[in-house]
C-alpha cells in the first residue's frame, strides 16, 4: 500500500500528459445529452460522487448514481435515449456494473468506462474507455486507481466545459508528491485514532466524495467503524451524535461549502465531540495546497486519508495490505 500511494505523483502525471486525448475521445459522446449517469461500487463510487458534483456544474444538466440492482435483480427496462452513462471499476470485472453499460447502450446511452483494465469487459462494453494506466495495483486498499479516478473525472468535466488551467494541471503531480512527503500530521492523527470505537467523516461538495473514501479505507485496513457524511446531512439528526464524545474528521477546502463545513465542526465540538479539521482552512491538523482548484483538492484529500488509514493499521499491528476478509476485486 505504501509503495502503491507513493507512485501517484508520477502515475498521475503521466496521465495528464495524455489528458487532451481524453477529452477529444469522450467530448463527442457528451456533447449534446440531456443528463449523465454514473455506475459503479466502493472506492470507484467514491470517486463517481466526486464526479457527480464536478459533471454537473460542468454541464449544467442533471447527472444521477445508478442502481445497479435496478437492472440485475428487478430486471427494469430503463430508457437511457439522450444520457451519457459512465461506468466506473478500477478492474473492469464487477460484473453488474458491466451489466448496467450493457443495458444502458441497448437503451439508446453513449457509454464511457473509466477503467485501470482497457481490455476488461467493462472497456468492452464501452464507446469510449479512459484508460487510467497506473500499473497493476497488489494491495486490497485501492490507493493510486481512487486517485486516478478523480482525475478522470476532472477530464471529463473540462470536456464539458469546466475551466482548469493548464497551469493548475502541471501543479496537481507535485502537490500530491508534497502531501506524502508530509506524513508526521498523519501520524499524530492516526495516534488520536488507536483507540476509537468509532469515527464520523465530514465534507460537503466535491469533497463528499473524499470523506467517503477516507472512511472506507479506515474500514478496511483497521475495521474502524468509520460512517462518512455530508455536512448538510449530519445536520438531519445524526448531529446527536456529537453528545457522545465521537470523533469527527473534517474535511475542507476554500471555496462556497468551507464556512458551512467550518461552522459545523465549531457546533459538533460545542456539542461534546472531539473534531479534527482536515485541509488548507483555519484550525486544521494537515493540510494539501490552498491553491488548487476545487475540483482537484479532493485528490490531494484522499491521498491524507490514505495516509491516516495506513498509520493507523500499522499502530494496530495490523497488514494493511491484506485486510481479513477482504480481496481485491469483489464479484457483485
Amino acid at each position: 500500500m505504501s509503495a502503491e500511494m507513493a507512485e501517484q505523483p508520477s502515475r498521475i502525471a503521466d496521465f495528464i500528459e495524455r489528458r487532451e486525448a481524453v477529452i477529444d475521445d469522450v467530448t463527442p459522446l457528451l456533447r449534446g445529452t440531456i443528463g449523465t449517469v454514473v455506475v459503479a461500487r466502493g472506492s470507484s463510487d467514491h470517486a463517481a460522487t466526486t464526479g457527480r458534483y464536478l459533471l454537473e456544474m460542468s454541464s449544467t444538466r442533471p447527472v444521477a448514481s445508478a442502481s445497479p440492482s435496478i437492472h440485475t435483480l428487478y430486471n427494469t427496462d430503463v430508457d437511457f435515449d439522450g444520457y451519457a452513462v459512465v461506468g466506473v471499476s478500477q478492474s473492469g470485472r464487477t460484473p453488474e456494473i458491466t451489466s448496467v453499460l450493457e443495458h444502458a447502450a441497448r437503451r439508446g446511452a453513449r457509454t464511457i468506462a473509466i477503467t485501470n483494465d482497457p481490455q476488461s469487459p467493462l472497456a468492452d462494453a464501452a464507446d469510449a474507455v479512459v484508460d487510467l494506466a497506473v500499473g497493476v495495483e497488489r494491495a486490497v486498499p485501492a490507493t493510486k486507481t481512487v486517485t486516478a479516478e478523480l482525475v478522470a473525472f476532472a477530464m471529463l468535466a473540462e470536456a464539458f466545459g469546466m475551466p482548469l488551467a493548464p497551469h493548475d494541471w502541471a501543479l496537481l503531480p507535485r502537490q500530491v508528491a508534497q502531501v506524502l512527503d508530509d506524513e508526521e500530521p498523519m501520524r499524530d492523527l492516526a495516534l488520536w485514532l488507536a483507540n476509537a470505537v468509532r469515527l464520523a467523516t465530514v465534507a460537503r461538495g466535491p469533497l463528499s466524495g473524499a470523506s467517503a473514501e477516507t472512511a472506507l479505507k479506515l474500514q478496511e485496513t483497521s475495521s474502524l467503524l468509520a460512517m462518512a457524511f455530508t455536512a448538510a446531512d449530519l445536520r438531519h439528526g445524526p448531529i446527536a451524535l456529537a453528545s457522545t464524545g465521537i470523533r469527527v474528521l473534517v474535511l475542507a477546502h476554500p471555496g462556497p461549502a468551507a464556512a458551512d463545513v467550518l461552522e459545523l465542526a465549531t457546533d459538533l465540538g460545542d456539542r461534546g465531540a472531539d473534531v479534527r479539521v482536515l485541509g488548507p482552512v483555519p484550525g486544521s491538523v494537515a493540510t494539501w495546497a490552498a491553491d488548487a482548484p476545487e475540483a482537484f483538492a479532493p485528490v490531494l484529500a484522499v491521498v491524507r486519508g490514505q495516509q491516516l488509514a495506513l498509520h493507523l493499521a500499522l499502530i494496530l499491528g495490523l497488514d494493511p495490505d491484506r485486510p481479513a476478509g477482504l480481496t481485491k476485486v469483489t464479484a457483485t
